[in-house]
């Protein structure tokens, strides 16, 4: 049995969530293989080679592949794929957008955002935004997964595999084209990689208000997300959801303030490791989840904390 990895990455790094991936492939066991593939990406590859339990990594270097577009990369993972019995990728916005074209070549289906392995054929996920956990089992000659980071442990990089490149045969099918991308720079913690993560809802008020999480954030070294409502609202941007629509967080700890509780925010977050809520709505659901719950203005609670941390 030999699976396949298809990494996540910017070329000159690799996405974390790649080293999840990785994890996720090892409780399946058997040989794992990286696929790296982009433009000039040498540096990539040589991270995903230093990825414990990683035995090879194959690179695909041509311009057709650079930002991964699923419409070019999706015929060279199916075409690679015949060889392995499992085909794993980060359930990335890149993952999710590549890993239903490639099932669908290789006219499989495709199980998304794995959480756990029960045996090589055996998977469980999330369904119903995480209020429930489906068990599902595949008979596919190939099985086709994305991976949900939060549910596996990242390995180390001490690993040593080989790197060589893959024959291919790329083109760009022109079926779509990359136009560019803003990115949003910031001096704190990526979200999904944080381990401290402060998040606001709408009870924080306005824009203005959401800014009164920056001193205490400054003092954790933690990520600042929102809610859902406090997006909407317009308080913050959309790169800062957290929720089934947005991004999936587990932190060593996570402190939620003006934030009600809704199904699509506690599917965001609720596998933290420690969960610390502050609302003056005793019924608030997000205490269902809380570790710590604090029924309290949180105008009156974060100058405190500020002063005892």
């Amino acid at each position: 049995m030999s699976i396949l990895v298809v990494a996540d990455h910017h070329n000159a790094d690799l996405v974390a969530a790649t080293a999840n991936t990785v994890a996720a492939a090892q409780k399946i066991g058997g040989d794992i293989h990286v696929l790296v593939a982009g433009e000039a990406c040498q540096a990539a590859a040589e991270a995903a080679a230093k990825l414990e339990g990683v035995a090879k990594v194959l690179v695909a270097d041509h311009a057709a592949y650079n930002h991964q577009l699923a419409e070019n990369l999706a015929p060279l993972v199916a075409d690679l794929a015949k060889a392995y019995s499992h085909v794993l990728a980060p359930a990335t916005t890149n993952g999710k957008n590549l890993m239903p074209r490639v099932a669908a070549l290789l006219d499989v289906a495709q199980i998304s955002e794995i959480i756990s392995v029960e045996s090589a054929d055996t998977f469980k996920r999330p369904i119903y935004a995480g209020s429930a956990i489906a068990t599902v089992q595949s008979s596919d000659a190939v099985k086709v997964l994305t991976v949900r980071a939060t549910g596996f442990d990242a390995v180390a990089a001490t690993g040593n595999a080989a790197i060589e490149a893959v024959a291919q045969d790329a083109q760009d099918a022109g079926l779509s084209s990359f136009v560019g991308e803003e990115i949003a720079k910031s001096d704190r913690p990526e979200l999904t990689a944080a381990r401290v993560v402060i998040s606001g809802g709408r009870g924080l008020g306005s824009a203005e208000n959401f800014a009164k999480l920056d001193p205490l954030a400054d003092k954790l070294g933690a990520a600042i997300g929102a809610s859902r409502a406090a997006v909407d609202a317009g308080f913050v941007p959309n790169d800062m959801q957290v929720g089934q629509t947005g991004k999936i967080v587990a932190p060593e700890l996570y402190i939620a303030f003006g934030i009600s509780g809704a199904i699509q925010h506690l599917a965001g977050m609720k596998d933290s490791k420690v969960i610390v809520a502050v609302n003056k709505d005793e019924e608030a659901p997000i205490f269902q989840v809380a570790d710590y719950g604090l029924v309290a203005d949180l105008f009156e609670v974060l100058p405190q904390l500020e002063q005892q941390i």
